[in-house]
Formats: C-alpha cells, structure tokens, sequence
C-alpha cells in the first residue's frame, strides 16, 4: 500500500518486503521522513520481513493538522494501530528512532498485545529521560525543548541552520539534501514541532526549569561506564492503556544508543534497563544520533535480530 487513512487524515508510506512477511513498522524522528529508513529496509525485505515506514503525523502531506492539540502521544500512537489495522497485522515489530522511539516506547507500555517487540534507536525510555534531567547533564542537552513552545522564532531560526545542522551532526551530503527538501520554508516545520508543542504542560514546565538551572550553573557531566520508554479512534477503538507499574515495558525490546549523540545522553541510556521488565538487549555504539542513515547495517543486524528472538 502507499496511503492509508485514520479520521480524514492520509498518510503517506513505503511498504516493502513480502506481503506474508512478519510486519515491522518503522517509525522516523525530528526532522526526518520515511526516506530515513531507506538504506535499513533491503536487509530486513532479504531476510523475509515486510516493513512499512510512514511519513508520521505532521510530515504526510495529507496529515498535517495546524493545532497544537492534533498532536498528543495518544493521537501518534493511534496513528500507528490504525497502520497496522490497515495492513491487516494483528500483531506487529515496532522501530523507532528518536521521536519515533518514544512513539515505540509508549506503544510497548500501552499496547503490549499488539507489539511482538521493539527496537529503539537513540531515544531512551521517557521516563529514564526524565529521571536523568534531574542527575546529569540531560536538561543542557535537551534546552532546545523549551525553546521550541515559542511561536514562529524557533521554525526560522532552524530553518536557517538545517542544511548545517545535519552535515555538523553526522550527515552526509546526500542526506542532509534529501532532508533539506522536505522542509523548504520554516513554515514546513511547524506540524513536525507540534510534537514538542502538544508535550503535557507538566513535563514542558520542568523542561523550562531545568534548562534554565543548566544554563546558570555548570551541569555535572553524565557518568561514564562500559556498558556490551486514552481511547484509540482508530478503526478497531482499541483502549490504550496508561502504564501502571514502574516496570511497565514486558514486550522483548533492543535498544540500541550511540555514545556520541549530541541529544541524548548516557545517564538516561543507562536507566533505561530499570524500565525493562521483559527479554531486554542494550547495544551501545561509537555513533552519533543518526543511526538510521549512518549505521544501517547495525541497525537493520540488530532488528532481524530481535525480531527473530520473539516468541
């Protein structure tokens, strides 16, 4: 399929692999697409697997709603069932990296009866962030958060940056290219950072208040070790649950963070385990953020490999 549709919104999507194949959903970050995957699919289609990687909420064309209220973690989540449901997948492998990883999170906590497993790439689980905002350095690296609530300001001053943000972050050429194009004006960033806007009044105010802190004073440096995260109105208004023990995620899970990521930091990579309580695998690599594009071999290693561990 190239399209499907949830509430009068179209998303856009590459579907690859066998049809019959086991479903692996994948689901891009900030700023990225669906393109985000494109050197990851061919090995996973090889070993048999179909996959399906959308333009997400805010990046499809056809699905791109103006408010900030469009875009709660239970409407990205929903996005992703309705997929599924679309595809004809009961149970189905979900990846996702970056703000795709904490969608990937959330629907391993929620939803654990759809989800056979997970691999998330960068992000670590939600609550792990949280928890190192207050214990290292997480809240300097995660200021731009607060930034982002401002209206106009923040779409022109990235959009000013892009093309060297992504080349100075570990993209080459063709990518940041690629990515360039998606977002031509600073007006085509405003429904991708309505993902930060739609964040819970709470965790914005603490963002703001950390950042805040961390820019006055010194933040500790994180700590180094040696270490081998509502109502579904989709078509089968499936109840998605909120968690409701601290070791919520029971659904076999990979997660896999580069020690170089200028984003996201060791503290939080490290916690994670703590909110794992099913078959858990940390693999931590000399990388940057963007494992997709930069280490696609890694990836698409460790994804079959998951997923072939699944019961």
């Amino acid at each position: 399929m190239d399209t499907y549709t949830r509430d009068g919104l179209t998303f856009d999507v590459t579907d690859a692999g066998p049809a019959d194949g086991e479903l692996v959903v994948l689901l891009h970050g900030f700023p990225q697409d669906r393109t985000a995957w494109q050197d990851v699919t061919p090995a996973l289609n090889a070993a048999g697997l179909r996959t399906i990687a959308p333009d997400q909420r805010g990046y499809s064309p056809g699905a791109s709603p103006k408010a900030r209220s469009a875009y709660p973690m239970r409407e990205l989540v929903a996005d992703v069932l309705a997929l599924a449901d679309a595809a004809g997948a009961e149970r189905f492998h979900v990846v996702g990296h970056d703000w795709g990883g904490a969608v990937a999170w959330t629907l391993g906590e929620r939803v654990p009866q759809r989800v056979a497993s997970l691999t998330v790439l960068s992000t670590p689980h939600p609550r792990a962030l949280n928890w190192a905002m207050l214990r290292s350095d997480q809240a300097k690296r995660s200021w731009y958060m607060a930034m982002f609530q401002l209206p106009t300001l923040p779409e022109k001053r990235l959009h000013a940056m892009l093309g060297g943000f992504y080349r100075r972050s570990g993209l080459t050429d063709e990518q940041a290219a690629r990515y360039e194009a998606r977002f031509p004006t600073p007006a085509s960033l405003t429904a991708p950072m309505n993902w930060y806007r739609a964040m819970p009044t709470t965790v914005l105010a603490k963002a703001k208040k950390l950042a805040t802190r961390s820019r006055s004073s010194s933040a500790s440096p994180s700590r180094s070790s040696s270490a081998g995260q509502s109502r579904s109105s989709s078509a089968r208004d499936e109840r998605v649950s909120r968690p409701t023990s601290p070791n919520t995620v029971t659904v076999p899970t990979t997660y896999v963070w580069g020690s170089k990521d200028f984003a996201l930091g060791r503290a939080a990579a490290e916690r994670t385990a703590e909110l794992v309580s099913g078959d858990y695998r940390f693999v931590e690599v000399k990388a940057g953020h963007w494992l997709p594009e930069a280490n696609a071999d890694l990836v698409a290693e460790e994804i079959t490999r998951r997923v072939r561990s699944a019961p």
